[in-house]
């Protein structure tokens, strides 16, 4: 039986190459998880992945952080039968104006959602607007953890970060599968190793 790990090499999510980062670091490995909208079975079979890591968490709504999380929290909150808010990318200067979409009350727990975290900062950067509309955020919930800093920069500002898979777990399932050769699997374990 095929795992998700397999299911989301054979979608072209999983890159070998020489990639930058949103970071700025340079990787030999490159996540894609946009390409899960191309993708339902997929998306539904992350979502569930993800639905499941976080009965871990206490929340009473969840906060997509757009735009790749988007699509993976809206399937969680199908899955789970839970409402969803996601703070915008840029505040419209016409309309509502409005710096959260969705229907939440002031005090309440949202739980975090996006597909990857490499270092902190866009974390940060999506929850700094739920925070100041009054919404609690404790929890961070992603598919991959690209291990390079990112659940200790949460932990240093009070956030638990929750993954799926670990980038070397990961790898590890690929390369146990055959997916990934022993030179692309030591070339990315040296560059985390870095």
């Amino acid at each position: 039986m095929s795992t998700l790990a397999e299911h989301l090499f054979t979608a072209g999510c999983v890159k070998f190459g020489h990639f930058t980062l949103k970071s700025g670091l340079e990787s030999p490995i490159y996540v894609d998880l946009r390409l899960l909208v191309s993708h339902p079975q997929l998306l539904r079979e992350v979502a569930g992945a993800m639905a499941e890591k976080s009965r871990e968490c206490e929340y009473d709504r969840i906060a997509a952080i757009p735009y790749a999380g988007l699509p993976i929290g809206v399937a969680i909150c199908l899955a789970l039968d839970c409402p969803l808010v996601y703070p915008r990318a840029a505040v419209k200067d016409y309309g509502t104006r409005k710096a959260i979409e969705g229907e939440f009350t002031s005090g309440e727990r949202v739980l975090v959602v996006d597909d990857l975290i490499t270092r902190g900062d866009s974390k940060f950067e999506a929850i700094m607007p739920l925070e100041n509309a009054g919404l609690a955020v404790r929890d961070v919930v992603v598919l991959i953890d690209r291990e390079q800093g990112g659940k200790e920069d949460l932990a240093q500002r009070g956030y638990a970060l929750h993954a799926v898979y670990g980038l070397l777990q990961l790898l590890t399932e690929l390369r146990d599968a055959g997916c990934v050769s022993d030179a692309q699997f030591d070339e990315v374990c040296d560059y985390l190793a870095r």
